[in-house]
């Protein structure tokens, strides 16, 4: 994750300056140093439907079949801190149960850096899994950092729960996207220093 709007020199600065919301809320941006050069894509969802009136349901309507015949219930639960040589103390949580554009939760993730920095929390709106990676969205509903509540945000981690990645991954500001879809992130390229997430993927029937 990053402290957003913050950029690093050289030297490993923060060129951004300090400033701070009445009352010591860190109101800095959660902005900061991603080592991602570059990161594109996107992961297009299409439902054949034959007609408005006959549609299918869309990939990410369909409950996952579990082994037996039943329907296990896809989640992305909890806590980890990523791995910053730098020092930065950085933070997400889960709480995601359901799969899909069913999917309900909450999320949180904070960035700190010599105890200057900002916290998001919010509620998932989305899961969905392919191969060893599972992508989630959520609406940010809480956050000291200005013109991030509101907006969706994504996050994929590896299926098991050792690393993440974000849709904020190449521009450092979660905020940047202007219309993030459901469940769109970048590839889980953080490792997990401490704790990890615990997957049952929810891999649409086709």
């Amino acid at each position: 994750m990053n402290r957003l709007t913050s950029a690093r020199t050289p030297a490993g600065r923060t060129t951004a300056g300090r400033a701070r919301a009445d009352g010591g809320t860190p109101a800095r941006a959660l902005a900061g140093r991603t080592r991602l050069a570059a990161a594109g894509g996107a992961l297009l969802l299409v439902a054949a439907a034959g007609s408005a009136a006959a549609a299918d349901k869309a990939p990410l309507d369909a409950p996952r079949k579990a082994a037996g015949g039943g329907v296990a219930e896809p989640r992305l639960t909890g806590t980890a801190k990523l791995h910053r040589t730098a020092g930065d103390v950085i933070h997400f949580s889960f709480d995601a149960h359901g799969g899909g554009i069913d999917t309900r939760g909450t999320f949180r993730f904070s960035h700190y850096v010599e105890g200057e920095g900002s916290y998001a929390q919010g509620r998932m709106d989305c899961l969905v899994s392919g191969g060893p990676v599972t992508v989630a969205t959520g609406v940010v509903t809480k956050s000291d950092l200005p013109g991030l509540k509101g907006k969706r945000v994504g996050f994929s981690v590896t299926n098991d729960g050792q690393r993440l990645g974000y849709s904020w991954a190449a521009t450092s500001d979660p905020r940047s996207a202007k219309d993030l879809p459901q469940c769109v992130s970048s590839a889980p390229y953080e490792r997990v220093e401490r704790g990890g997430f615990d997957v049952v993927p929810f891999e649409p029937e086709l």
